[in-house]
């Protein structure tokens, strides 16, 4: 019975899909013929391929934001640590961004690797930014980078503006030591009346802010000072020693562009790290994603195979047999 129910529904389906069964079956045959072999199932293995692809992808993704959150717990607290050294700076010789100076120089921080979102971008744009506001016919911009990615894209359109490159900054861990010879080494090597370090300030995992920090040459502030701006109350303290003021605003200036560029440097390694997490997390989400919908495709072409293999052996049946 039911291989007569199975014939009433092969010659049912052969009817629907063509009045020539026979004819039907013979282009079947020479397009076996001609296609290679396994062309049946050449589809559902394309289709499994590419979802053993993406569940590799999605183990690599997974893999390296656990590792990038690994990083950011060992960067964050050397970064908030760090806030307390250019804090009094900032109190005693505030940040001028908008002083007018003829020779600036623009430090800009960026990551060595990539796959952490738009942060390089965007210390790139702003340091571009700077470049134009501060350009003129009497005035100097140079630009000092740090980083692989800023020097791939600064390269390209403003080479003749670059000073300085730095790159492989984390390929250990940091210290004030190594920064410290980092800014010495910047100093000797650039003529500036004012540094403008961009950096991405970290906020949280999903969040950080564009930030630039001016640091002013001695003689700048000694300007400032005596102009009676907002450096005018530096003449309140007393100098102790046999050293001289200028002296005392070399020392300064140095030793807080060090410490400025230190907490910069970890700004933007925090910052980098947290962009890769939520980078790696949208990653992995699509992956899934992508895995869900590659399931359905093959789930839908197995079963289409399965069904077109049936059709054409009860059509074959019915054939003979008619």
């Amino acid at each position: 019975m039911a291989m007569a129910a199975l014939r009433r529904e092969g010659r049912r389906l052969a009817t629907v899909i063509s009045p020539q069964p026979i004819t039907a079956l013979r282009s079947s045959l020479v397009y076996e013929e001609q296609a290679p072999l396994g062309v049946r199932s050449i589809s559902t293995q394309v289709v499994r391929n590419r979802m053993k692809s993406v569940k590799n992808i999605q183990k690599i993704t997974k893999a390296m934001k656990m590792v990038a959150a690994s990083k950011l717990r060992a960067i964050q607290v050397r970064a908030e640590n760090s806030r307390g050294l250019w804090q009094p700076f900032t109190a005693l010789l505030r940040d001028t961004p908008s002083v007018d100076v003829k020779k600036n120089v623009i430090v800009t921080i960026s990551s060595d690797k990539g796959l952490c979102g738009g942060i390089n971008s965007t210390s790139v744009k702003i340091s571009k930014a700077l470049h134009k506001i501060n350009s003129g016919p009497e005035k100097e911009t140079k630009y000092v980078v740090l980083g692989e990615k800023a020097k791939a894209q600064l390269i390209r359109d403003s080479k003749k503006d670059i000073e300085i490159i730095f790159t492989e900054l984390q390929k250990n861990p940091l210290n004030y030591t190594q920064v410290s010879v980092l800014a010495d080494d910047i100093l000797k090597n650039v003529e500036y009346d004012a540094l403008r370090i961009v950096f991405n300030k970290f906020h949280s995992v999903v969040s950080f802010l564009p930030t630039t920090s001016t640091v002013l040459s001695p003689e700048i502030v000694e300007r400032e000072a005596e102009s009676g701006g907002r450096l005018g109350d530096l003449d309140a303290y007393e100098i102790e020693g046999g050293e001289t003021k200028a002296e005392i605003l070399q020392n300064l200036a140095e030793f807080q562009f060090s410490c400025v560029l230190f907490n910069a440097v970890l700004e933007n390694a925090c910052s980098e790290q947290g962009a890769r997490m939520s980078a790696m997390d949208s990653s992995s989400r699509n992956a899934g994603e992508m895995l869900d919908r590659l399931t359905l495709t093959y789930n839908r072409t197995r079963q289409a195979s399965i069904t077109t293999e049936l059709i054409e052996i009860i059509s074959g049946a019915s054939a003979l047999e008619g």
